[in-house]
């Protein structure tokens, strides 16, 4: 039977914070760190926001635009490494808020980045066996980055959400096949309690990022027999523009089949919301007949890989939610000192 996605929404807050204004609290060269990272500047969530918040809207969207009625959902996960509560899910919240309750079942997901597209690897388990009518998989995530961090320069806040489902004259993109590609590869880790994530160093490039992406990547193209040039596009997890953009030339793919996807410069690191940032990026453009070709990274480690086929109904859909270069566009800057007043990193004792 197939699977395919039936709608789709995303969410970024207005606000952002260049690289150089972050750069020039610690004293580090903006123009040096911006040609690294490929990194310009990052969302910001806004003081009343969280991971459920940025669900919830992002959830509310992929049900609006394909003007799905919540009730047929069976299933919602929101995969996610900052979830507001350490006890209590949110997926409960995001499923009361677009009033999916009380028939059906909900749980969150962690795996760090590819803790969404895990959830929608459940729901296409769900829904292809017919246990749900449609399933929803979310990534959201505020991600947190130490101040003076490297990771301060990308971490960012966003979500996107999925409907999964297996009737065909619904989907707008059908799922064709999916590859995951794990080991235990402690490149990035948070304990409970610690308020920021540490990374390690020497395993966050070649034993984590590059191993598992190209993994999943090979993977499913050798299970599928297909090759880079049988696509129209390609995504992959986006920690920064430089990562992505290495992969996609190691594995074939050419700078003109991620550029659509590629939103990092402009966004940040969404976290759990990065590769299906980008996804939605590239739906809110594609043809009916295009392929999409996508690898997931989770840091821990693991890579989820991707085929999509797009259908004819993505053209009755795709005007119906904001795309995401609408949420990209008008944003608010701010300085650091508010910046960190809205990332809670002023603490009164």
């Amino acid at each position: 039977m197939s699977v395919g996605i039936v709608s789709y929404g995303a969410y970024i807050p207005k606000f952002r914070i260049k690289v150089e204004d972050i750069a020039r609290v610690w004293g580090d060269d903006a123009d040096i760190l911006s040609a690294g990272l490929m990194v310009y500047e990052k969302s910001v969530p806004d003081l009343d926001e969280d991971t459920a918040t940025i669900a919830v809207e992002a959830a509310r969207s992929a049900v609006s635009r394909h003007n799905i009625d919540a009730k047929r959902i069976g299933a919602v996960y929101t995969g996610s490494e900052s979830h507001p509560y350490a006890v209590k899910p949110t997926s409960t919240i995001v499923a009361e808020a677009i009033e999916a309750t009380p028939v059906l079942t909900a749980a969150d997901f962690e795996f760090a980045c590819k803790a969404g597209t895990a959830a929608m690897q459940a729901c296409m388990g769900l829904v292809g066996s017919k246990m749900v009518d449609l399933g929803m998989a979310i990534g959201a995530d505020v991600s947190q980055g130490a101040p003076g961090d490297a990771l301060e320069y990308t971490a960012a806040a966003g979500g996107v959400s999925y409907i999964i489902g297996n009737k065909e004259s619904e989907m707008i993109a059908v799922i064709e096949d999916t590859f995951s590609f794990t080991t235990d590869t402690p490149d990035f880790w948070r304990r409970e309690g610690m308020p920021y994530p540490e990374h390690g160093g020497r395993f966050t490039g070649e034993p984590g990022y590059f191993k598992h992406v190209t993994g999943a990547a090979k993977g499913l193209m050798e299970k599928m027999g297909t090759k880079p040039s049988d696509y129209d596009y390609a995504v992959f997890h986006q920690p920064n523009g430089k990562f992505p953009s290495r992969v996609a030339k190691m594995l074939g793919f050419t700078k003109e089949q991620i550029k659509p996807g590629l939103v990092v410069p402009r966004l940040g690191n969404t976290y759990s919301g990065s590769c299906m940032m980008g996804i939605a990026a590239t739906l809110d453009q594609a043809k009916p007949g295009d392929r999409i070709f996508a690898t997931a990274f989770g840091s821990g480690a693991g890579g989820d890989a991707f085929s999509f086929r797009v259908t004819d109904k993505i053209d009755e859909v795709r005007d119906a939610a904001p795309k995401v270069e609408d949420l990209l566009k008008d944003p608010v800057y701010m300085d650091y000192a508010m910046y960190a007043k809205h990332k809670g990193k002023i603490r009164l004792a």
